[in-house]
């Protein structure tokens, strides 16, 4: 069998890896308010929780130029998958603070392993229509696991029911990641990197320690944190500061999301033509219009209109950067800024909504100017790494 034959049989293992990426993310929102009476904790812990989390999905991604160098794609998929499988089993058993510190630890070690890891591979062996894809199979993952909590939650089986049903389904995923692991062995080649002009690309040099090898990881750290903090606080600002029903303010934050989502797909079919860099250069552009538009969005058309905005504007930014790396960066230096990029995303999700959650209590309205000031600085730090690579 071909290596381009094995490629199609291969793919949609990959999405499939990605859609159990985003299975276990949103879930905490929706099952915490019902498991911290149950488990005597207070209320807040969810967000040291977060944190935790997201710290070792980070050092995950961090170290995972060694780890996929040494053992591989395929079984780090594998690995991870069957982690965060049994750390969903595990929460649906907990009886207590220890007992949910241990099931997250596997479950942001496996978190960060995985992203880093497929990322690194479609962006060496697919072209970024296949990213761009792979990203929205997250956001698919990203959906489906809040809606089986919250069926569980309306049925009678309660958070557990929900996190057993995710874990079973999780590991049931981490078995089809087992029989087909013999595929990543024969990925496809890669394409001849095309500039825009038509022309193929000269291999680059650029190493890791290079300053592009720094601004790159900036900008998913930027980024993410500006998606996230979007995401967080766009319902309480619509809410508490502008009197918007809570419904209308959860359509809003729906439309932010599938506007991202959705975005994805669409630059699917367009993202080889026009190129990584235009797509994300553009893309930031428009959220940038999208942000300065919320800050002063009274209404409810003007609102959804600057939150779809918004999320079209950052669909392209998080695929693009992980597919240009190769386009970047010499061979030997691709999983490990890519590993820094999903590690440095970690760390913007970490820091930025938390720090946004300062002004919450007071000066609410601040918040989507501090969007503003990072979405501006993205454009200039992607200016500046376009330049110099």
């Amino acid at each position: 069998m071909s290596r381009r034959r094995y490629s199609i049989f291969l793919l949609p293992v990959i999405y499939l890896g990605f859609v159990s990426l985003g299975l276990p993310d949103g879930t905490l929102g929706v099952a915490w308010p019902q498991m911290y009476p149950e488990l005597r904790l207070p209320i807040g812990y969810a967000g040291g929780l977060m944190v935790v989390i997201t710290a070792l999905a980070a050092t995950a991604a961090f170290s995972s130029g060694w780890v996929v160098g040494r053992f591989g794609t395929g079984p780090v998929v594998l690995v991870s998958g069957a982690a965060t499988g049994s750390a969903l089993l595990a929460l649906s058993q907990v009886g207590g603070l220890p007992g949910l510190v241990l099931a997250v630890l596997p479950l942001g070690l496996g978190a960060g392993a995985v992203d880093a890891a497929l990322n690194g591979f479609v962006a060496r062996h697919y072209s970024g229509r296949q990213m761009n894809w792979l990203h929205a199979c997250w956001g698919i993952g990203a959906t489906s696991g809040p809606l089986v909590i919250g069926f569980a939650l309306g049925h009678g089986s309660g958070w557990r029911g929900g996190y057993l049903a995710l874990g079973s389904a999780q590991l049931a995923l981490a078995g089809l990641f087992l029989v087909t692991l013999g595929l990543w062995a024969r990925a496809p080649e890669r394409a001849p990197d095309v500039a825009a002009d038509g022309n193929e690309q000269v291999e680059p040099t650029l190493g890791a320690r290079s300053l592009a090898g720094w601004l790159s990881p900036g900008i998913l750290a930027i980024y993410v944190a500006a998606e996230l903090t979007t995401g967080l606080w766009a319902g309480s600002i619509l809410i508490v500061a502008r009197g918007f029903e809570p419904a209308t303010a959860a359509m809003a934050t729906a439309a932010y999301y599938g506007s991202i989502t959705v975005g994805r797909i669409a630059i699917g079919f367009v993202v080889d033509r026009w190129g990584n860099r235009r797509m994300v250069g553009l893309g930031v552009a428009v959220g940038l219009g999208g942000a300065l538009l919320f800050t002063a969005a009274a209404s409810v058309p003007a609102a959804v209109v600057a939150l779809v905005l918004m999320g079209l504007g950052f669909a392209p930014v998080y695929p693009g950067m992980m597919h240009e790396v190769p386009r970047r960066f010499a061979p030997g230096a691709v999983q490990t800024i890519i590993g820094r990029q999903a590690g440095a995303a970690g760390v913007g999700a970490a820091i930025m909504p938390a720090a946004a959650g300062a002004f919450a209590g007071s000066a609410l309205e601040t918040i989507p100017w501090l969007i503003v000031g990072c979405v501006a600085a993205l454009l200039g730090v992607i200016w500046k790494l376009d330049r110099i690579s």
